[in-house]
């Protein structure tokens, strides 16, 4: 939930860092909260999709290069500093000491009233990893700066896109043992990503003399392990037993990571070398400056079920494409993945896309597709759907004897074999979303739509599949064999069907359990 600031509001506030993960949130909760906001960036093009693009102004620029910083700067009210080289080849501390400079000497040169900056959570004495070394040193030099900061400082991030939360969600997904480093053992304090952006917002209203650090964090203390676990048991897996092996050195288990997990090994490596101190506050001053949010901080379990698109209250799940996207909600959107975030962030999917050009009309076209399954089956390979069916049955799913309630008409919510009825635009789009027994989630999306032309029409048809876990992955890889069979000639049959609309047929008292399709 966003929460709108109670005191005047800033004019312009410059946030850099807004292709990131933390900043790609922060933007649209800001222009909720009635900001103008101004985003610099090396690389424009990297903001084009994303839905609030239109809505601030975007310079182009580097935060090593003063001058262009010092132009961001012009007529700003609050600075957040967002931007960090983890996974950077070359000297990155360098890099991030030449950025944090120009940013102080040009947000002081211009005026600006606070710097808003997020760093991590480290131990207050020893030695540092590389990217925490760079990270407390940044901040020191935004204090220094001459204008009012506040820094922040936080642990692991949960939220979908997140580095820290992504490597924990592919180890557990992939593996039902993990060997890990003895780190596994140690203690983190994780923050749910809606807590990092209410800190932040609030933090630009704090009142001048406020210049220093603030550890945030959520309520649970965990050991990366109970973070491990408490992830399998939101995601619907079995508990992983998990071995602290001590001769896994921090650049062997970051060779490890990237063996089984899509994460670069240039963002493992700075991770698992700061995961090897325990990262917890070390006070809650934080309370005395901003009161923690309504409701109160989001408990580790909670956050992770929001990462995963689920909301707790009432049980209800969202589907793989109407989540809100860069906006902020009650069901946590904010969690959700972004059009900027790296192609590794995000649930694992798995996708079959068909497509057909037909001299159908795109009416009749829809007709054959509204009227799908059923009596009417599926077009494809009907044997082997409705051996797809008994298995079902057998280990205690529906199967296909559940037919279709109208013969040619569907409506939102309808079971349809072993599919229900997500979402439907009558004459366009049908979704479909298994209820068969699957080690994951699985839709069926088939679409009509006028060809460019205007001659005839185009099917599109699409599966899609999130895997649950090991099984999962290897459900997909048995069955992607049929898939160039049944897929193939599903979309093939449909678009020859809808050359000649098919009558309607009266559904059967017991629908038999052939020409079924399924996951």
């Amino acid at each position: 939930m966003t929460t709108v600031p109670t005191t005047s509001v800033p004019t312009t506030v410059l946030v850099t860092g807004a292709t990131g993960y933390i900043g790609g949130r922060l933007v649209p909760r800001l222009l909720e909260a009635g900001y103008r906001v101004r985003v610099m960036v090396r690389t424009p093009e990297r903001l084009r999709d994303v839905p609030w693009a239109g809505d601030v102004e975007i310079l182009q620029g580097d935060l090593t290069d003063p001058a262009a910083v010092r132009t961001a700067c012009d007529g700003v009210d609050v600075l957040y500093y967002l931007v960090h080289s983890m996974g950077a080849g070359g000297d990155f501390e360098a890099t991030e000491r030449a950025s944090a400079h120009a940013v102080a000497d040009g947000a002081a040169a211009a005026g600006v009233s606070r710097i808003v900056y997020l760093g991590g959570l480290h131990p207050a004495e020893g030695k540092l990893s590389p990217h925490l070394r760079s990270r407390q040193a940044v901040g020191r030099i935004l204090l220094e700066s001459g204008v009012p900061t506040v820094a922040l400082q936080a642990g692991v991030v949960i939220g979908s896109g997140s580095t820290s939360f992504e490597m924990i969600r592919h180890l557990t997904d992939v593996l039902p043992y993990m060997p890990a480093p003895k780190w596994v053992r140690n203690l983190i304090q994780p923050i749910a990503v809606r807590d990092v952006l209410y800190y932040l917002i609030q933090a630009a209203e704090l009142p001048p003399e406020v210049n220093r650090s603030f550890d945030i964090g959520g309520p649970d203390v965990l050991r990366y392990g109970q973070m491990m676990n408490g992830y399998a048991l939101e995601a619907g897996l079995r508990q992983r037993p998990i071995a602290a092996l001590p001769v896994l050195t921090p650049w062997l288990a970051a060779q490890w990571v990237n063996l089984v997990t899509p994460i670069p090994r240039r963002l493992a490596i700075p991770i698992i070398e700061s995961l090897q101190y325990d990262c917890v506050m070390h006070d809650n001053d934080i309370d005395g400056y901003i009161p923690p949010p309504p409701g109160g901080l989001t408990g580790y379990r909670r956050a992770v079920s929001l990462a995963l698109g689920r909301m707790r209250d009432g049980e209800v799940e969202t589907s793989w494409q109407n989540a809100t996207v860069g906006r902020s909600s009650a069901d946590g959107a904010s969690s959700n993945a972004l059009p900027s975030d790296p192609d590794w962030a995000g649930h694992l999917v798995y996708t079959d896309l068909r497509e057909r050009r037909t001299s159908a009309a795109p009416a009749d076209l829809w007709r054959v597709i509204e009227s799908i399954g059923g009596e009417n089956g599926w077009y494809s390979f009907p044997l082997a759907w409705a051996l797809r069916g008994w298995m079902d049955k057998i280990v205690g799913g529906v199967g296909l004897r559940r037919g279709r309630l109208h013969p040619d008409r569907l409506h939102t919510g309808d079971a349809l074999d072993f599919w229900r009825v997500e979402r439907i635009d009558r004459g366009r789009l049908l979704r479909l979303r298994a209820e068969m027994r699957v080690p994951g989630r699985a839709w069926l999306e088939m679409e009509a739509e006028p060809a460019a032309d205007d001659d005839g029409s185009v099917y599109r048809q699409r599966a899609v599949f999130f895997p649950r876990g090991l099984g999962g992955r290897l459900y997909w890889w048995a069955i992607l064999p049929f898939h160039g069979v049944i897929f193939a000639g599903m979309a093939n049959r449909i678009t020859a069907a809808a050359v000649k609309p098919v009558a309607s047929t009266k559904p059967a008292a017991s629908p038999p359990e052939l020409g079924g399709a399924g996951m």
